[in-house]
This record gives C-alpha cells, structure tokens and sequence, in this order.
C-alpha cells in the first residue's frame, strides 16, 4: 500500500484529497503548514508527496527544494499557480509533476502511479549461468568454472548479449547492430576477432568449441558444454586465431 503524504492549507480540499486517496487504495498522511510537512516527509517515508506551493508559513517550492535535498521521493505540485513561469520553476527545483486545481481523485490517483512507475527501482538482473560460465551485468564480471575472465569491455557485452540468449542462434548481423551499435551493419571482421579472442579466455578453439558454436551460415550459438551442437561454419575466426593487438 503506497504511503502518501499530502501538504496542503487548505482544509476542504485536503479532505477531499485524503478522502480520494484512500478510496483508492493509499496510506495517506496530512500536513496543513510547510513545517509539518516537512516534519512528516522525514518521520513518515512517504512514497509519494502531493505538495500545494501556498502555504501559510513557507513557500512551496522552498518545501520543495528541501525535501529534495534529503530524499529522493518523487514530488507532485498540486496547485492553483497555473503559468508556464510557475510550472518550470517547480520542475527545476526537483517536482516529479505539477497538476493544476481543481483537478479530480482520478486524475491525481493516475499521476500518482505514473510517479511511482518512472521512479521505481529497476528489478534487480539476476546473474546469467551457462553450464560453469556466470555473468553479471551489474557487475560486469565473468567466470568459468570459478575463474574470473579477464575481458575487455566489448568482449563482456559480446558474451553477455550471447549467454542472455544462450541456446539460441544469434546472426551475425544483429551483433553488429545490438552489441557495436552499427544499426546499418558493417564489416564482420571486428566481430570475428572478437570471438576469436572470447574463445580464447573460455578456453576453447573454433576446431574444438565449448561454448561458442559457430553455426553454418546462420550466426554463432552460445551453450553449456555437451549441448548438442550445431552444424559448424569454418569462419574467420577458425581459419586463423588472431592475437589480441
């Protein structure tokens, strides 16, 4: 249940308001001056704040700039300043949104689950396995077998783009636009390289592959070691091993 805290003077309407969030679910808190407000951001942890700029002992944007410098909780200025001047001054001292009054429960509860949505902590990315291969984005480690691999940073999105699809053919081509960022293709031969080299710190060769399967005609297929392979191409990266330049 979001927890919301709504500063507002005005006692009707921070009924109303309160009234409004609660039918839909929410955890409401109240403050009629800056201070308490204040106080209530600090005790309370909301998860959002609906904050009115007219407020009896504070201006509004002060409480705004304020709250920002301790917390992060997203910020939506519900007030009857209406101007362009006003709206931006709000944003760039750090409000999520700004609703203008009078505006509805409906609206205001939408506003509130677009704040919370655009500043929701991106779901943690679980480390990819492989067979004894384990990757991790986030911290942008590999390991076979308990051995960390000593990659550099285009190998590791290379082998992570790959271990993320592993069991599945990916062309050539797509590498190219996903992983070197050439949305119009390009020259396969950084990419075979780069395989070469990737094979290399695996511990494996294009003649006698382990997790790199080169697939005839089609891409190269990333899987644990003893999945059935594929039919093999002799490319680039087989015919000579290049050395890292």
């Amino acid at each position: 249940m979001p927890k919301v805290l709504v500063v507002e003077d005005d006692a009707m309407i921070r009924t109303a308001v309160t009234r409004a969030l609660t039918s839909k679910g929410y955890a409401v808190a109240s403050a009629d001056t800056a201070m308490s407000g204040l106080q209530l951001a600090v005790s309370e942890h909301p998860d959002v704040v609906v904050l009115d700029l007219g407020l009896p002992d504070l201006d509004g944007r002060e409480v705004l700039r304020m709250i920002r410098a301790i917390s992060k909780v997203p910020i939506i200025v519900a007030t009857s300043r209406g101007t362009e001047e006003d709206i931006v001054r709000s944003l760039d001292a750090g409000a999520d949104d700004y609703v203008v009054k009078p505006y509805g429960g409906a609206q205001l509860d939408a506003r509130i689950r677009a704040v919370l949505r655009r500043t929701a902590d991106p779901p943690e990315e679980p480390v990819i396995e492989v067979g004894g291969l384990q990757v991790d984005r986030r911290a942008r480690r590999a390991s076979v077998d308990g051995h960390d691999l000593d990659l550099t940073p285009r190998e590791f999105d290379l082998l992570h783009y790959l271990a993320a699809r592993a069991g599945t053919v990916v062309t050539k081509q797509e590498l190219l636009v996903e992983v070197w960022q050439q949305p119009y293709g390009g020259s396969d031969k950084s990419l075979d390289v780069h395989l070469s080299w990737l094979r290399r710190k695996l511990g494996e060769s294009a003649t006698e592959p382990r997790y790199l399967q080169t697939v005839h005609r089609v891409g190269v297929r990333l899987a644990a070691p003893g999945a059935p392979e594929q039919e093999h191409e002799q490319g680039p990266e087989q015919q000579q091993e290049q050395e890292p330049g």
